[in-house]
């Protein structure tokens, strides 16, 4: 970002016009242009701030909608129920329509790992080591409880709720029940076995 200092109050104008534009007319229909006339603000401005909406909309994301995780999720149950939250709406909206973009643009991919999704797998690990023996695969359950999150919200054919977070928190913890009886009474088996 090269130019002038940006000036807070213009930027968090912008950042506020992205969002509202991608609620009312989804990812796809969002333009730089119109971004800038939403917020009241030349184009020449978000060009020298931004290069692209895919840049206005994971800053508004990282600042406005999910600037931060709490300093240390409570349970499994919790953790998912806020991250879950997060997904309906415009964030919702704003996350498939990055991730998406990110399938063809590498730079993209890495700042939304990096900026986004990253600290969130951290966290829901770090929530996961305080409950999970180590011989699980923590980095796989984190996979597979956010690839359901991804897959509903790809492919909208459920919802990603409180409802879900409930299913597999009970999912979880109930494996991991078993697991504990099993490891108690005999040696763990291959699921190749």
């Amino acid at each position: 970002m090269v130019g002038r200092p940006r000036s807070e109050e213009s930027r968090r104008a912008i950042l506020q016009a992205a969002l509202r534009l991608c609620d009312r007319d989804g990812y796809p229909n969002v333009t730089l242009k119109a971004v800038a006339a939403e917020a009241g603000t030349g184009r020449q401005t978000l060009y020298r701030w931004w290069n692209t909406k895919a840049d206005v909309l994971l800053e508004a994301m990282t600042t406005i909608v999910a600037p931060g995780l709490p300093p240390s999720p409570p349970d499994l149950r919790s953790f998912l129920m806020d991250t879950f939250a997060l997904t309906d709406g415009v964030a919702g909206r704003v996350v498939v329509g990055l991730m998406a973009e990110a399938q063809s643009d590498p730079d993209l991919a890495e700042r939304l790992r990096i900026g986004l999704i990253g600290p969130r797998r951290a966290a829901l690990r770090g929530v996961l080591e305080s409950s999970v023996s180590s011989h699980f695969n923590l980095d796989l359950i984190v996979d597979m409880i956010f690839g359901a999150m991804w897959y509903r919200l790809l492919n909208r054919h459920a919802p990603v709720d409180a409802a879900l977070a409930e299913e597999i928190t009970e999912l979880v913890e109930a494996h991991l029940r078993r697991d504990t009886g099993r490891s108690r009474t005999s040696p763990r088996r291959s699921i190749r076995s």
